[in-house]
């Protein structure tokens, strides 16, 4: 192995490292009250370390980001690999809410929380997400190519189920469901009979 790749290889096991890192602590800790100093501090280097491969604490956000969607989008394949579009878009919706509601505290960093999307206006794109968009509007497009659902523009189609997944996730996650006084049991039953009765009703 020549200079330029072992120094190559050195440079993507640093910012595995970091990343591994800011991902525990923003979990644990949450992601106001870490700082790029906490970080530096876990893997026993500098700030100064950090900052030759990030600029801020919201790039390095940015990051986790992306390793995060890649989670999701490995639960997609495993979970969501029905022959039948229409089956497929059942398994990815219901693979979307589980995802959320087994990791509250990820879909908060790649969801809710604005501070990786100040990195996005600057990269003129969010590329984190496409991977998991393009898996739903693929399913979609043949859902709607094979007439089984009720929209024919497919953008409108991807955002309706989108949109109802992630407000149920996010209800739960803000813990917004209190508002109607159920147990844990009875709000993943609620969550799952609604995203099916969604389902339901833009079926063709």
């Amino acid at each position: 192995m020549g200079i330029t790749d072992r120094k190559e290889r050195e440079k993507l096991e640093m910012k595995r490292l970091i990343i591994e890192a800011a991902m525990q602590m923003f979990l644990e800790e949450g992601y106001e009250k870490t700082s790029i100093r906490n970080i530096a501090d876990k893997i026993e280097y500098s700030p100064g370390t950090i900052y030759l491969y990030y600029k801020d604490k919201d790039e390095l956000l940015y990051e986790v980001q992306r390793e995060a969607f890649g989670r999701l989008y490995e639960a997609f394949v495993q979970n969501a690999p029905s022959k039948s579009p229409w089956k497929r878009l059942e398994q990815i919706a219901h693979t979307y809410v589980s995802f959320g509601m087994e990791h509250p505290d990820l879909y908060d960093l790649m969801f809710i929380i604005r501070a990786p999307m100040n990195t996005v206006d600057e990269k003129a794109g969010w590329e984190n997400g496409d991977a998991c968009f393009d898996y739903l509007s693929d399913c979609i497009s043949q859902c709607v190519d094979k007439k089984l659902l009720r929209y024919t523009d497919k953008r409108l189609a991807a955002l309706s189920v989108w949109s109802l997944a992630h407000g149920l996730v996010s209800l739960n996650v803000r813990c917004r469901f209190k508002v109607m006084d159920m147990e844990p049991e009875q709000i993943n039953k609620a969550m799952e009979m609604a995203l099916n009765e969604h389902l339901r009703l833009i079926k063709a």
